[in-house]
């Protein structure tokens, strides 16, 4: 790219320069400028070069958000490299995304900064990834376990990624609470700096540290998703904290019920709430809420493109990733990804109905977890619902429901009282058949995602 027309990495890049001792992070209650970031980036150019890190190398960074990560992988970008970052919420599988990925070096950063490296043995690198270093773009490699379980590669081009941030705009003082190794949580780092806001990076995740991190950082954005946002409320953690500085709550990665929403509302009732949508082989999409009321939410537009087939939403997007490294590519010929999410239409909004994978048949009889879960949750008692399919000897599956309580009651009579529930809003076949109750923190993910599969 020549200085008369700039890549969009290096745009982004002169913009942050320019913003000098403006704050960039806050990490560990230190604030560092953007003038500090910078330093430390050329610090961690000058160390991946003598570990023989270059243009095409790939290089994981292991570890959480804060002031080394961000370097190493700003660096690795300048360098024109493919960055893996990885984090302990993966460890058990680090040794196949190593592998799938071909990494020539693994950093590992402690949370207080100090770091190692280590090199991996691996094979000849995958011929898509040779064949993308040829383009001079640095890369971005990030894991998606799909439908199957069976990790998939996913390779992106940073300059692509990058090009949705040239526009400026107002920056945010952001919690970075996806986790890095998450397309979702890349976009936010790339996105917190572009528009020279600040990166507020937590010690934890939990609700008590979040709120914390809120009021000591003065948290303008808390990007999150709706099975955190529940667990944050029924906590109780944020009533002896001050977050009036909280404008924005955005949330994505999976279904946002309406009673969550209701409860999101009251809690926060001067915050904006807005749903995002976005896959790893995709990107994030642009999207508007139609109100912060409201579960609908537009989504295309600004190189993004969507389609229904058959209740099932379809994107085509500048960004698509570069490809799968180690399956067949999922886009059509012209460029269309089935997303496998179910929709409903309403003019130019749609409502999130579930994934197609995790549909329970009932007799022959289809429904999706989430309806069941809204009916659920709209019990004052439950914390959190998760709904999923068991065997069934003579009608296939039935359903059936693991439930978290706020306060101790009864076993039985909480569960006749949710069936009564049930009676009223559904049809027969989606009233769980059975209801296991569990300790609080069991229902979710590292990534405060909810797990919905059958413990059978």
């Amino acid at each position: 790219m020549t200085d008369a027309n700039p890549s969009a990495i290096n745009t982004v890049l002169s913009r942050m320069r320019d913003a000098g001792d403006a704050p960039a992070i806050f990490d560990r209650g230190k604030t560092s400028s953007y003038t500090d970031l910078f330093q430390n980036i050329e610090s961690w150019r000058s160390r991946l070069q003598r570990l023989g890190i270059g243009p095409g190398s790939v290089c994981a960074v292991h570890g959480d958000y804060n002031q080394e990560t961000i370097a190493a992988l700003f660096a690795l970008m300048t360098e024109k490299s493919i960055a893996v970052p990885l984090t302990p919420a993966v460890e058990p599988e680090i040794a196949r995304f190593l592998e799938i990925s071909s990494t020539d070096l693994m950093i590992r950063v402690k949370p207080d900064g100090t770091w190692s490296h280590e090199t991996p043995t691996h094979a000849e690198k995958p011929a898509l990834v040779q064949k993308f270093t040829k383009t001079g773009h640095p890369g971005l490699i990030v894991f998606s376990s799909g439908s199957t379980g069976k990790p998939k590669g996913i390779l992106h081009d940073l300059e692509a990624v990058m090009s949705k941030f040239i526009k400026e705009r107002a920056g945010w003082r952001t919690v970075q609470f996806l986790l890095m190794d998450h397309f979702g949580g890349i976009n936010t780092l790339l996105g917190t700096f572009a528009y020279r806001g600040v990166a507020l990076c937590p010690s934890s995740r939990a609700p008590n540290d979040i709120c914390k991190m809120i009021e000591d950082g003065r948290a303008t954005l808390l990007p999150t998703t709706p099975t955190f946002l529940n667990y944050l409320i029924t906590s109780g953690a944020w009533q002896d904290v001050d977050l009036s500085s909280l404008k924005l709550i955005s949330y994505g990665t999976e279904m946002m019920t309406e009673s969550t929403l209701e409860r999101v509302r009251r809690i926060f009732p001067n915050v904006t709430v807005k749903q995002t949508y976005g896959l790893s082989e995709v990107g994030v999409v642009h999207s508007r809420s139609d109100s912060s009321d409201s579960v609908w939410v537009k989504v295309g537009g600004d190189g993004f493109h969507t389609r229904i087939v058959d209740g099932r939403l379809w994107i085509k997007s500048a960004s698509n990733m570069v490809g799968y490294l180690n399956a067949e590519q999922p886009f059509d010929s012209e460029g269309w990804f089935d997303t496998g999410d179910r929709v409903e239409q309403r003019g130019e909004y749609v409502r999130f109905l579930g994934r197609d994978s995790e549909t329970i048949n009932v007799g022959g009889q289809k429904t999706l977890p989430a309806e069941i879960e809204d009916v659920l949750m709209s019990d004052g008692n439950v914390a959190e619902a998760s709904v999923f399919g068991v065997t069934h000897r003579m009608l296939g599956q039935a359903v059936a429901a693991r439930i978290t309580m706020i306060e101790s009651e009864d076993e039985r009579e909480m569960s006749q009282r949710l069936r009564m529930i049930c009676r009223q809003h559904l049809q027969k076949y989606k009233i769980p058949m059975r209801f296991d109750f569990i300790e609080p923190g069991a229902q979710h993910s590292a990534r405060f995602k909810k797990v919905r599969n059958s413990s059978e």
